[in-house]
């Protein structure tokens, strides 16, 4: 229930139907979920850079970034990390209703958080995208040293260390980051907008 009960939602005229269709795409969520150092980020960004080139309005919510400002006040505990994802979830509504696609990189490790996101943003506006890596090939990619302060206790409640990771179980992707290329998994991000009628298909020149 709403701690904020005479707030009445305000309709607009200008609807996300009219965004999209002066955006020339859909709007969509397209949410990474995976370990640390499994490449969500670095999709993220990589499918952001090919939509942008195609006319796409597009932006990318990178976990770290967002610690950084909106929830900066949360810390890493099961309740805060649960905070942290309903915000992202609320956010991307708007994203939604402004016509753009958004792309969410969070490790959202345990099912629960990432069905309530669902619940929140909506099965068909959102594609789960898993970036299945083992845990030792992300380690080995770990250039902010964060695994290994992990693995010395220096930070506590780190996922696949000393917090648990929970696969989806029916992710709209999976991708295999250790041995698909970034631009194999491009490719069939992209091709997926695609099929889903998101965007159109280039025209070939």
């Amino acid at each position: 229930m709403s701690k904020s009960p005479n707030v009445i939602f305000q309709k607009a005229t200008v609807t996300r139907l009219r965004r999209e269709i002066q955006n020339g795409h859909k709007s969509i969520n397209i949410w990474f979920t995976g370990l640390s150092g499994s490449g969500k980020s670095t999709l993220a960004h990589a499918v952001e850079e090919r939509l942008h080139v195609m006319g796409c309005r597009t932006y990318v919510f990178d976990g770290d970034n967002v610690r950084h400002g909106l929830c900066s006040d949360l810390d890493f505990s099961r309740s805060d990390r649960a905070e942290n994802l309903r915000r992202i979830a609320e956010m991307v509504k708007l994203f939604l209703d402004a016509g753009i696609i958004s792309l969410t990189a969070f490790i959202s490790p345990l099912e629960e958080d990432r069905k309530k996101v669902k619940e929140i943003i909506g099965p068909d506006d959102l594609i789960e995208i898993y970036c299945n890596c083992p845990i030792e090939v992300c380690e080995k990619r770990d250039v902010k040293g964060l695994y290994k302060k992990a693995r010395m206790g220096i930070i506590k409640n780190y996922t696949g260390i000393s917090s648990p990771y929970e696969p989806p179980e029916n992710p709209d992707i999976e991708l295999f980051t250790h041995r698909q290329s970034e631009d194999e998994c491009l490719e069939i991000i992209v091709g997926e907008l695609i099929e889903r009628g998101i965007i159109l298909k280039p025209e070939v020149s």
